[in-house]
């Protein structure tokens, strides 16, 4: 009896089947053991088999403890609630070794809602949502304890709901163990573990499948806190850059308004608004006219593009500020008259993220379109001021032109001082420019003394006419100032007469007066010739002008076409115009012209020369030379 003992002790000891303790019993019989010894070795039998199932349970028992301990591990080292909910249905699968796991999580209002799934294969189901009380998982919601079946669908302790019963036969399920996810006494959720056969679960499984959900529950209130913390960082982060980001905008506003009162103050141009401006906003910033024309730019050698025009356009035709993510422009007004527009072009730097954004687009914010506003009402007054600047200087340079061409100037010594005082040299030469105007003579006249006040000279009205008059700028410069000047203004095409440049007053004082009349005369020409809406010069016209114009004056036209010659010979004593004569009455042979002058000819020769370095190369040519021989002519006949 005692080998038998050992016998069934070294079977435990060894791990062996359940079968294999059969082993002794039949070595018994077959020696032949009394019934006694067989009653005796099968009790003892009896024992080894149930110490073995102890065994068997413990280590079990201790591998379900491992594997939990295991899996709360994990849990507590997730901080995704994804990955978390996904890892409790995994390990629930795994402990129970059941075909699926699900969990569903409570909604208030509509009840339990699946969230994640392992080995299930149907859409409806994943999709199921479970009212409280209505099957088992609503049950186990509601009565807060672990419910389970070996076959779910005739089960008839449970509140069977059509749809959800649809869904578990769809997915094959039979047996199913749910168990609440507590956080106190609130249940959280649903914690399911199912098989497509028909299982039975044991109060063991029960337990183990509650631990479980003990830890997970835990897990998944840890990873909602840690999610709810990260989205208030997050709100948190987002409110701090909105502060930020308003702070900035109300310190630049503040610069901004420093900067702009301080540009009035100090008496500044809109050149100063532009570059205060597109330093405080970090973009480019240009103001144009109504014509589209640039009055001032940040970036002078960057020209002002289609899009941007038609941006600026756009906000005048809105009478308020238009745009898009990168180009925006908002009118300048003085009341209700429009005096351009002001464009801001891409910003260099994306104040949110410090990464360039041009091009990329960047939305102008109120502040920053409040200071492109306050700019732009600045940039109003500037320009209205410098307006009535210009006009009340324009008006008193108009009395003084006035009174130059009604041959009233003053002493030397007076105009002089007038000059001083308007900031002008009047012993410069000057353009001369007469305008036919049509339309609205005065606002003609004012846009002309704006267009002179802009050049440094001078504009009045005169017998219906405009005149102006330019320094340092020749005939037909000045003569396309005007035509530009005015185009706007009235309406219509401009056609001008220009003469000059001719000696300043403070040179001599009756100059401005004939280059006046040359223009005047130039002008009556072009009308007679329809040459309406151009610019013409006595060098356009030549002996025609004389011929056509209205009050035709020889002594001018000789002076325009041999002034420096006649000049020369009177400071000189010379003998230029004598000899021009006779080398036009030879018939330009330089041999007859010596002998006519009793010369040599080498002295006709140089004195030729001299013609042309006073009246320049060409005057031989057949048209300038007909009005050479026209001047001498008229020369002759007024000496």
């Amino acid at each position: 009896m005692t080998v038998d003992v050992v016998a069934f002790l070294e079977l435990l000891a060894g791990d062996a089947a359940e079968a294999d303790f059969e082993g002794p019993s039949e070595v018994a019989r077959a020696a032949g053991a009394t019934p006694q010894e067989l009653e005796r070795i099968d009790y003892a039998k009896g024992l080894a088999l149930q110490v073995r199932a102890t065994l068997e349970e413990r280590r079990r028992r201790e591998g379900e403890l491992g594997a939990l301990f295991e899996s709360a591990n994990d849990l507590a080292m997730l901080t995704n609630l994804e990955a978390v909910l996904q890892a409790i249905v995994t390990r629930a699968k795994q402990l129970l070794n059941t075909d699926v796991a699900y969990l569903t999580l409570n909604d208030e209002r509509r009840g339990e809602y699946m969230r994640v799934t392992e080995g299930i294969r149907t859409h409806a189901f994943r999709t199921t949502r479970i009212p409280y009380g209505i099957g088992l998982g609503g049950l186990v919601a509601q009565a807060t304890k672990p419910y389970s079946t070996a076959d779910y669908i005739p089960d008839e302790r449970f509140r069977h709901a059509p749809d959800i019963d649809a869904a578990v036969s769809g997915e094959g399920i039979r047996a199913i163990i749910g168990v609440p996810l507590l956080l106190g006494t609130q249940v959280i959720g649903v914690l399911f573990a199912a098989n497509r056969t028909v299982t039975p679960f044991g109060a063991e499984a029960s337990a183990l499948l509650v631990s479980l959900a003990a830890h997970a529950a835990i897990a998944v209130d840890k990873a909602r806190l840690l999610e709810e913390t990260r989205a208030a960082v997050a709100e948190l982060e987002v409110t701090t850059r909105e502060l930020q980001t308003r702070n900035e905008a109300v310190e630049r506003a503040a610069d901004a308004h420093d900067r702009l009162t301080r540009i009035v103050v100090e008496g500044g141009g809109v050149d100063d608004v532009v570059r205060s401006v597109a330093e405080v906003l970090g973009a480019r910033v240009v103001v144009l006219d109504l014509s589209g024309d640039t009055i001032a730019s940040s970036a002078p050698d960057q020209a002002v593009s289609d899009y941007e025009a038609a941006v600026s356009r756009r906000s005048l035709d809105l009478s308020r500020t238009a745009g898009s993510s990168d180009i925006y422009a908002t009118p300048v007004l003085a009341g209700a008259e429009q005096l351009g527009s002001m464009l801001l072009g891409p910003r260099e730097v994306d104040r949110d993220d410090g990464d360039p954004s041009t091009g990329s687009g960047h939305r102008l914010d109120d502040g920053d379109q409040r200071i492109l506003e306050r700019a732009a009402l600045v940039t109003a007054l500037l320009l209205l001021f410098r307006r009535s600047v210009a006009e009340a200087e324009g008006r008193v340079r108009g009395e003084l032109l006035d009174e130059l061409l009604s041959g009233t100037t003053p002493a030397p010594e007076t105009l002089r001082e007038r000059g001083r005082l308007l900031q002008a040299d009047l012993s410069r030469p000057y353009a001369v420019v007469v305008a036919d105007v049509p339309g609205d003579r005065a606002r003609v006249g004012q846009a002309a003394t704006f267009v002179a006040a802009t050049h440094d000279g001078f504009a009045a009205v005169r017998q219906g006419q405009v005149v102006l008059i330019f320094p340092d700028c020749d005939a037909r410069s000045a003569g396309e100032l005007v035509v530009e000047g005015l185009r706007l203004s009235a309406g219509a095409p401009v056609t001008v007469g220009a003469a000059g440049p001719v000696p300043g007053p403070l040179s001599s004082p009756d100059a401005v007066v004939q280059g006046y009349e040359e223009a005047r005369r130039c002008l009556a020409a072009a009308m007679t010739l329809g040459r309406e809406g151009q610019v013409v010069t006595a060098d356009d016209l030549g002996f025609v002008g004389l011929l056509l114009g209205s009050d035709g004056h020889p002594a001018a036209y000789v002076t325009s076409r041999l002034g420096p010659v006649i000049d020369y010979d009177a400071a000189k004593g010379s003998k230029l115009v004598e000899t021009l004569r006779a080398y036009f009455a030879a018939d330009r042979n330089l041999t007859r012209t010596a002998a006519a002058l009793h010369v040599h000819v080498n002295t006709v020769t140089q004195r030729l020369e001299r013609v042309t370095r006073l009246l320049g190369k060409g005057w031989q040519e057949p048209e300038r030379q007909l009005e050479v021989q026209l001047a001498l002519r008229l020369h002759q006949l007024v000496a």
